[in-house]
């Protein structure tokens, strides 16, 4: 039998799947982050070791030989990025296992592309921790835009939203801007009496995206709840990734072409003051869109890649 190998590898966790030529799965293990961002080079390449291989004891196949591969990072977004991530993947203990001929390295948002959605004209917007947008069209042609992480783009996503949200409520206690219903709710959720008390639970550990990015929910329940400013950052993020979307379908030459568009992420959670927002927005600008929630999981679009790389 031929195997092939599909590669979730993110920030937090690292799915690894096998599976037979025709696309059945055999057996899929789970291990720590496989993104060097997030864990470093070594730790990143052990992690990725450790979901394959468990994968291969699941499997009963010893001295496994896998006839396509397709990896699927987090963190891939520059020809740097790549030459890193080329050589995690071939490292001393998997690289023999591997058809040199036949291994496919991409960001993430390709295999959640790819498993959200089976159309040759396709993009995908991510509004989750993090943001990212990317697509295909019919004659193979790619474009991405936003992704470039916390510091330099990451508009529209729960980070982004949060850390609006925190810089909202600090304008308030300053008198530099609007009260708003956001203090009293961040305050309840971090369990702080007042204001200052931010800023200690702000600097006071190593920084962490995961950590600064997790008050979006409350942002929405404001937002529910009439609090102005909570609406006013849904908005303007929701707009964000509209323009992302409108970006990558005016590069694939998607005007008036019929597309799907994949939407994955937290934020999408929150309907009336973002979710309707973004689907609204792309709705007036494309009359041909496609919305498609993605219900499949990323690893399932590696496991596409693998297939029709062989």
């Amino acid at each position: 039998m031929e195997y092939v190998l599909g590669v979730d590898g993110g920030g937090t966790k690292t799915t690894a799947v096998i599976a037979s030529a025709d696309g059945k799965v055999i057996s899929e293990s789970t291990s720590g982050a496989s993104s060097f961002p997030s864990v470093g080079v070594k730790k990143a390449s052990e992690n990725l070791n450790a979901a394959v291989f468990e994968a291969a004891k699941k499997a009963g196949i010893s001295g496994i030989r896998f006839k396509s591969s397709s990896f699927g990072f987090a963190g891939l977004n520059i020809e740097d990025d790549h030459k890193i991530y080329k050589k995690i993947v071939g490292n001393r203990r998997l690289n023999k296992h591997l058809d040199q001929k036949k291994i496919f390295i991409c960001n993430d948002t390709r295999i959640g592309l790819e498993a959200g959605s089976t159309a040759g004209n396709k993009i995908i917007i991510i509004a989750g921790t993090g943001s990212n947008c990317f697509g295909v069209n019919n004659s193979g042609e790619q474009a991405n835009c936003t992704g470039w992480d916390y510091i330099l783009a990451d508009e529209g996503s729960g980070y982004e939203v949060s850390i609006r949200a925190l810089r909202a409520v600090m304008r308030a206690y300053d008198g530099r801007g609007e009260k708003t219903g956001l203090t009293k709710a961040i305050l309840k959720e971090l369990e702080l009496k007042d204001e200052p008390g931010i800023v200690s639970w702000t600097y006071g550990k190593p920084f962490s995206k995961e950590r600064m990015g997790k008050f979006a929910r409350i942002v929405c329940a404001c937002a529910e709840g009439g609090d102005k400013i909570s609406k006013k950052i849904l908005r303007e993020e929701a707009e964000e990734s509209v323009l992302s979307v409108t970006t990558v379908a005016e590069k694939l030459y998607l005007r008036d072409k019929e597309f799907d568009l994949v939407f994955v992420g937290s934020l999408f959670r929150c309907e009336k003051h973002f979710k309707d927002i973004v689907m609204d927005g792309l709705r007036e600008r494309f009359g041909k869109i496609k919305f498609k929630p993605l219900v499949a999981r990323p690893v399932e679009g590696a496991i596409r890649l693998a297939i029709r790389n062989l």
